[in-house]
């Protein structure tokens, strides 16, 4: 949030919905991650994670919001995000970028998981593995007085110049609370002390898009998935934090995705 043309932080009060409701999406993500298998598709997994979040007590997040007309963002292989759940069932080598809010007391939660339907190749197991490190790296970043520049240029050194990957320029990182996106933007590439400077108790979703190919994305017709321009695969992993003194601490947690993904042996734990 903006507070007099300077950033604010959340009260502990909010931070702990927030979490709560980032926590949610997350045991959502790991329910589908149980369920995730070839022959299954987006729109099952769309209405098991609406079931899902209603039964929790709690709202999705994502749809209705600027008419997005899902629960999930589902964007497999070369779709970068904001891909609409179909009924084309997934293959093996697939992977799957999914994206997930949920909505209650007034806030949002924030959070995405990109997996992977085994076999998949080497380079895109890298490109996964590379996009997971980012997110971790960017958010050693989130500290109060670094900025928006710190973490886009930690980003984007590990993905670029250390790994060869390409990081998408048009979608960034965002502010995080009672709307989806708050300021500031952060994005996944930048200079050092450059950008908006962090405070503490600030709450920002940090969201690494690499693609295995070039940078450029474009637009679908349906209005809402992004591509890779060159048809390469993209990752997508996401945390909300909140920025403290001592470091970021997470508000979603992956744990509990990633130890799903140990119990489903359709897919490769990256």
């Amino acid at each position: 949030m903006v507070f007099g043309n300077r950033l604010r932080g959340k009260s502990e009060e909010e931070i702990e919905i927030l979490r709560e409701n980032c926590l949610l999406v997350c045991r959502t993500l790991a329910l589908i991650a149980s369920e995730l298998k070839p022959g299954i598709c987006g729109m099952d997994l769309d209405k098991m994670a609406e079931d899902f979040i209603r039964s929790n007590g709690s709202s999705p997040g994502f749809k209705g919001l600027y008419d997005f007309p899902a629960t999930l963002c589902i964007s497999p292989n070369s779709a970068v995000v904001h891909g609409i759940p179909n009924n084309q069932p997934f293959q093996e080598g697939d992977i799957i970028s999914i994206d997930c809010g949920t909505f209650n007391n007034e806030f949002f939660g924030d959070a995405a998981y990109t997996f992977a339907l085994k076999p998949i190749d080497t380079p895109v197991e890298k490109l996964l593995k590379v996009t997971k490190e980012a997110l971790y790296i960017g958010i050693e970043m989130a500290r109060p007085g670094k900025r928006t520049g710190d973490i886009g240029f930690a980003i984007q050194h590990h993905c670029e110049r250390l790994n060869g990957c390409s990081i998408v320029r048009e979608l960034v990182g965002h502010g995080l609370g009672r709307k989806l996106h708050e300021p500031p933007e952060i994005p996944n590439f930048g200079k050092k002390g450059r950008g908006v400077k962090l405070v503490e108790n600030l709450t920002v979703a940090i969201e690494p898009m690499v693609n295995l190919g070039r940078k450029e994305v474009r637009q679908d017709a349906d209005g809402w998935t992004v591509y890779t321009k060159d048809g390469s695969p993209s990752a997508h992993f996401e945390h909300s934090i909140v920025v403290q003194k001592d470091g970021a601490q997470l508000l979603s947690n992956h744990d509990i995705i990633e130890e799903a993904i140990k119990n489903n042996d359709f897919l490769a734990n990256i």
